[in-house]
């Protein structure tokens, strides 16, 4: 018998294998073989989640450093990650994190309760899941989430999307916000630097805002791949046409990292341009990240353009929301409270 948590959404086949049906890659797994994402390993015929109980990160955040730049403003959030990735994103920043195995990065056992105990310890509000790639931990997730919801704790989500439908609907009954990444917004892209497909994240966005979590959309810009005005133009149109004009939109710069050490940095003025063009397609709330640049991170209201929330890197500065409200009484979408 062994000893670990036997995953969920999973099927046997033929010869001791299994399909594994949590994302969309649907991998069929041999046994004593990982799937794609290296946590979900066949074990003499059943797949078994291989990073249950098993954080290889916690931390205590900025709840802006997820980013979530309208829920729950100011606080700070208990933040975990395990191993593993279902992508294999040519710019991972977490490289050393998702492109791993559980066993890899064997660490030492913490169960659901005692996260959740920590938390609430910890005096934050929220639990994020969060670092490396939190759905193929998903057992753990959810089970970390279901207790954290009991003890009043919020759950947050800092997620590539890559799920399928079935497992996405269950998990959202248990999440309150979540700050998706949206690579790009051609298959082409996703195919060859993210190892992926782009539709089934553009499901699961629908999916989120559907169930009524709050959504936070972040598009990193990567030189020469994803930045030029068409594709950027295209993605905002999106997310302006199934997710609506209330969500916000965070613009990150990418910084020469794991396989794309080769590609340039992204610059201010390419941020900005990006921001220009999301803004005069109608969203209120576009943020610039992951380069100083105060006004690209300040919280404006859409109708009298008056600084709501003034931040300074992942610390807010200043904040004149009252009750969700600017003082000209324009409703600012967001969880405020």
């Amino acid at each position: 018998m062994t000893e670990h948590k036997e995953a969920d959404f999973w099927k046997k086949l033929k010869e001791n294998k299994v399909q594994c049906k949590l994302c969309p890659h649907f991998c069929v797994v041999e046994n004593g073989k990982l799937g794609k994402c290296r946590v979900r390993k066949n074990i003499d015929g059943k797949l078994y989640a291989m990073s249950y109980e098993m954080p290889v990160s916690i931390n205590i955040d900025p709840i802006e450093k997820k980013p979530l730049y309208h829920f729950l403003p100011g606080t700070k959030t208990y933040s975990i990650g395990m191993a593993g990735c279902n992508l294999g994103c040519s710019f991972c920043q977490n490289w050393e994190l998702s492109q791993k195995s559980a066993e890899e990065l064997l660490s030492p056992k913490v169960e659901a309760k005692r996260i959740v105990e920590q938390a609430k310890e910890s005096g934050c509000p929220s639990i994020s899941y969060t670092y490396s790639e939190p759905i193929v931990s998903y057992e753990f997730v959810m089970e970390v989430a279901k207790l954290a919801r009991k003890k009043g704790l919020r759950n947050l989500l800092v997620s590539n999307g890559f799920i399928n439908p079935e497992p996405l609907k269950k998990l959202c009954k248990h999440i309150d916000a979540a700050n998706i990444d949206l690579k790009g917004i051609t298959e082409d892209f996703y195919k060859k630097i993210c190892g992926a497909r782009l539709a089934p994240v553009l499901e699961a966005l629908k999916i989120f805002k559907k169930k009524k979590v709050w959504l936070e959309v972040t598009n990193l810009i990567v030189p020469g791949l994803n930045d030029s005005k068409k594709d950027i133009e295209k993605l905002v149109l999106w997310v302006k046409d199934n997710l609506g004009v209330d969500v916000p939109l965070h613009l990150s710069a990418f910084h020469p990292m794991y396989k794309l050490k080769y590609v340039p940095p992204t610059t201010l003025e390419k941020l900005r341009e990006a921001k220009d063009i999301a803004l005069k397609q109608g969203l209120k709330y576009v943020y610039t990240g992951n380069l100083p640049d105060k006004e690209g991170s300040t919280t404006y209201c859409f109708k009298c353009r008056n600084p709501l929330i003034t931040r300074h890197g992942f610390s807010i500065v200043r904040s004149s929301i009252v009750q969700g409200k600017c003082k000209c009484k324009t409703k600012i979408a967001g969880v405020w409270e």
